[in-house]
Parts: C-alpha cells; sequence; structure tokens
C-alpha cells in the first residue's frame, strides 16, 4: 500500500518498496506493483517520480 504524505500543502504518494514519490497515486500504485512483482524498477513509470523529474530539470 502507498504511502500518502503532504509537501508544500500537496498530496504525494509514495512507493514503499523503492521509496519514489509521485503525485499521482495511481502511478505510485503502479510502481509499488512492479517493484514487489519484478523486484526491480520500471524505466517507464520511475520517469515520472517527482527525484527523477527534479534531475531532469537540472541538466
Amino acid at each position: 500500500m502507498v504511502k500518502s504524505i503532504s509537501q508544500d500543502n500537496k498530496p504525494l504518494y509514495q512507493c514503499e518498496a523503492c521509496g519514489f514519490h509521485y503525485e499521482s497515486e495511481d502511478l505510485a500504485n503502479q510502481c509499488e506493483q512492479w517493484c514487489t512483482t519484478q523486484n526491480s524498477c520500471n524505466v517507464e513509470i520511475t520517469k515520472h517520480a517527482l527525484e527523477n523529474q527534479k534531475q531532469n530539470n537540472n541538466q
């Protein structure tokens, strides 16, 4: 089950398997399902993670 948190008064959802944060609860659920069943991360899902968006904005 994904973890719901608040940052800057915006809801965020965290995959409890890998720790990535998403603005969409659906993406967080997809991420967690993939992580737990495949024991890896899916690039097509994690590219939407806030951690990866911040990294892409700095380039």
